[in-house]
């Protein structure tokens, strides 16, 4: 970091967890993802020899993927300060935003296993927070090739409702249907928290959620996505053909769970890519000013420019106010898991998002035609940023769905 760090009340543990990732994020995941941007195929970037897997594997053994899981499963959740977990995830998103999702998303199936009581669940859990090997990878499969934004703004018509289906027989449920192309770590995951349609009459209104191992007869993945920005994040389909799924696996069977609970995952989800990208803002702006202070026009450095420095101190200005945004949101959020503010969560996401990508766009400027190039990062970081701002959702379909939760006192 080439500015100053005004944090304050960082405790000495903290501090010395934050060397460790960093030295991990800046060593191991930063190169990892430009190689893996690189690559022209998205199939070499899950390839068995693929440096996707050095960083997966990494991460594991530093244990930092247990941050969130119960202790009693063999987690560090109550053991180390809500601050440290905020910060490791910034400092992720400042490395490489794609593989800090990838990495974030592997972890939230098993989070989710963890919170019910059937023993093969809670296997689950213990067993994923025992891998140090990457062997057992999350995600989250709901977005569909014809429902996305429907996902997040809800209804209860049928025709609005998710296309991947369950029907219970017995003490089966038989699911039919495709994810899209656009879940994450869905060409690499072997566990899934699957959102389902249990009640098509009910439209959105009528899901239920599976968490199921992918290696069940039926079920295939697609291609994987060829896309412009966050190419280390792996994407594909889900396809789901007469799949028997055990009862135990449909951890809610009753929509009406999922409906109360819909503001607390909105809250959990925006609010985690509020924190990855005010780190993608930061790193975009730090490439900014040292380039600026290098880079000599009319004998001096460009930063000696007024119109550098208006330009500076705007990307400045953005950046912090979306790290302070982005942590006070996350610190309320995780002291009230039962009752979160979805508003807050949304907005810091859409305004670290923007401010990203206005921030990257900014560096390009600065950088020049040299901006343009891959040989410098900040190319990519804007790719990477602008796919965010559609990412779980557009900000504009947040939006109008988060205002329903202001609150007037």
């Amino acid at each position: 970091m080439t500015h100053l760090n005004i944090d304050i009340n960082i405790s000495k543990d903290t501090e010395a967890m934050l060397d460790v990732v960093t030295k991990f994020s800046m060593e191991v995941m930063r190169p990892a993802g430009i190689e893996l941007d690189k690559m022209p195929k998205p199939e070499d970037v899950i390839a068995p020899d693929s440096v996707l897997w050095d960083v997966h594997r990494g991460f594991r053994e530093l244990g930092f993927h247990s941050m969130q899981m119960p202790k009693k499963f063999g987690g560090m959740s109550g053991d180390v300060d809500p601050m440290a977990d905020l910060l490791i995830m910034e400092q992720l998103g400042y490395a490489d935003a794609g593989l800090a999702i990838s990495l974030g998303v592997s972890s939230r199936t098993f989070q989710l296993a963890a919170l019910f009581p059937h023993p093969d669940m809670q296997q689950l859990a213990h067993d994923f927070c025992e891998d140090k090997k990457g062997k057992l990878i999350g995600c989250w499969a709901i977005t569909e090739p014809d429902h996305g934004t429907d996902f997040v703004l809800g209804g209860n018509k049928p025709q609005c409702g998710p296309s991947v289906k369950a029907v219970l027989k017995g003490d089966e449920y038989i699911i039919n249907g495709e994810k899209s192309a656009w879940v994450s770590n869905g060409t690499i995951a072997t566990h899934a928290n699957l959102n389902v349609s249990i009640d098509p009459a009910r439209g959105m209104q009528g899901q239920g959620l599976a968490i199921l191992p992918l290696n069940l007869p039926g079920i295939s993945r697609g291609k994987p996505l060829d896309k412009m920005g966050q190419r280390p994040l792996n994407q594909g389909s889900i396809i789901f053909e007469d799949v028997r799924v055990p009862k135990k696996y449909m951890v809610i069977p009753v929509p009406d769970y999922i409906n109360a609970t819909d503001g607390r995952t909105l809250a959990e989800v925006n609010g985690g890519m509020a924190v990855y990208f005010a780190g993608l803002a930061r790193a975009a702006f730090d490439e900014a000013l040292r380039y600026s202070q290098e880079r000599i026009q009319g004998d001096m450095p460009i930063f000696e420019h007024d119109v550098i420095k208006l330009k500076l101190m705007k990307m400045f200005a953005m950046t912090e106010a979306a790290r302070a945004g982005a942590r006070r949101m996350a610190m309320y959020n995780r002291k009230n898991r039962k009752s979160p503010s979805v508003a807050h969560a949304v907005a810091s996401k859409c305004f670290s998002t923007e401010t990203a990508t206005f921030v990257a766009s900014e560096a390009i400027q600065i950088f020049g035609g040299y901006g343009l190039a891959k040989e410098y990062p900040v190319e990519k970081m804007f790719r990477d940023a602008r796919a965010s701002m559609i990412e779980d959702g557009t900000n504009e379909a947040l939006a109008i769905k988060a205002a329903g939760f202001l609150q007037i006192p």
